[in-house]
């Protein structure tokens, strides 16, 4: 017997036929093409004030960790951070504004803001949220806040979730985060066995010509799979990069290693979803 999940697969597969494509809108299409093809999109902020309103938090809440006066250009003062802070501090740095975000009750609606109808087009809309943010902070030529070439897959993630990265400042060469062509992650991960004995470094070698750096600007945001190899390196640019990153996915979608209640919270549970989750059949019928 066929079950539900090799019937879905199957149909995945003829996203492309006219039937399929009849019921979506033409931003829907356009923008799952260009997701199923790269595994990767760059589109605008939604809620550009939802945006602004974060950006200016954390440097209000660094500027206050740092003892220094509230800075008027946000942006240019997280852009220099690096003028008023080591490496030798930048993690109790980073974890004091993480634990400043997680106090903050609008924070998470208003990230979710940012790309709310995209993420509805490309996950669903009956949703699960990421229950913390992340927050990354890489000052220039620093060796220790690389993240190598890697797929959240493989350390327990669900392949159905998507990440919404949020860049606070404009990343651009190695300030930005590199992502691998789609057709090339497929071989090399189709053949991973071969770097069993070797390194990290050995495999981004190996994808490097064909995993750009993906310039962001403020005010974009990039939505990718983690199932498709990424990470970023030393950032050899004169400013620092601030980025956060979230991952979404469908709530009635297999779970990982990472569970509903613990890793995930559900945020747009429909209806109909909540009263099927909730009956019971009674008893005393035979099935």
């Amino acid at each position: 017997m066929t079950s539900a999940s090799q019937l879905l697969k199957k149909k995945s597969s003829e996203d492309s036929s006219k039937s399929h494509q009849s019921f979506l809108l033409t931003e829907e299409s356009s923008l799952i093409q260009k997701f199923l093809e790269k595994g990767i999109v760059r589109v605008p902020a939604e809620d550009k004030v939802a945006l602004d309103k974060i950006r200016d938090f954390l440097a209000d809440t660094a500027a206050s960790w740092l003892q220094l006066p509230v800075q008027k250009d946000k942006g240019q003062f997280l852009d220099n951070i690096h003028n008023h802070i080591d490496v030798n501090k930048l993690n109790d740095f980073r974890m004091a504004l993480i634990n400043a975000m997680k106090q903050q009750s609008w924070l998470r609606p208003a990230y979710f803001s940012i790309a709310r109808r995209a993420i509805e087009i490309l996950v669903g809309n009956e949703l699960v949220m990421q229950r913390n943010i992340n927050l990354s902070i890489q000052l220039p030529n620093d060796d220790s806040s690389t993240l190598p070439v890697h797929s959240d897959v493989w350390s327990g993630d669900s392949p159905y979730e998507v990440v919404l990265w949020v860049p606070y400042v404009n990343c651009y060469g190695t300030k930005a985060m590199y992502y691998c062509d789609a057709k090339v992650d497929e071989k090399v991960q189709g053949n991973l066995e071969k770097f069993q004995n070797k390194s990290s470094e050995d495999l981004y070698n190996a994808i490097a010509k064909d995993a750009p750096f993906i310039e962001t600007n403020y005010g974009e945001v990039l939505l990718f799979t983690q199932n498709i190899m990424h990470g970023n390196r030393v950032n050899t640019e004169t400013e620092s990069r601030w980025s956060s990153n979230c991952r979404f996915k469908s709530a009635l979608s297999p779970y990982a290693d990472k569970k509903l209640g613990e890793f995930f919270e559900p945020i747009t549970l429909r209806p109909a979803t909540r009263f099927g989750l909730r009956y019971k059949l009674p008893e005393g019928f035979e099935s």
